[in-house]
């Protein structure tokens, strides 16, 4: 049980520390202007979005299979994990 909160942790930290990378990075990349801020602003909102829907149908996908409230907490994550590292990677980081 120790092991399982410790990796959750960890988890959630590693999350946030990705998460607060990207916005850094595409702060830096709105704040230049140009064609290429403008691509990202549309990129983040459409990513946004794509990730949202996702998450919601393996939430209740999850729920309807009759899996407990922790696997569809982390199947709902999933999509946002993903794509949060995605960026990370893209954006160069």
């Amino acid at each position: 049980m120790f092991t399982s909160m410790m990796n959750a942790w960890f988890e959630a930290a590693r999350f946030s520390a990705d998460s607060q990378n990207v916005i850094a990075m595409r702060l830096m990349k709105l704040a230049s202007g140009g064609p290429n801020a403008a691509k990202e602003a549309t990129q983040m909102v459409a990513e946004k979005v794509a990730a949202f829907n996702e998450s919601q149908g393996a939430l209740m996908g999850a729920l309807i299979a009759g899996k407990s409230f922790d696997t569809a907490a982390a199947k709902a994550y999933a999509p946002y994990r993903r794509a949060v590292r995605a960026n990370r990677r893209r954006l160069g980081a």
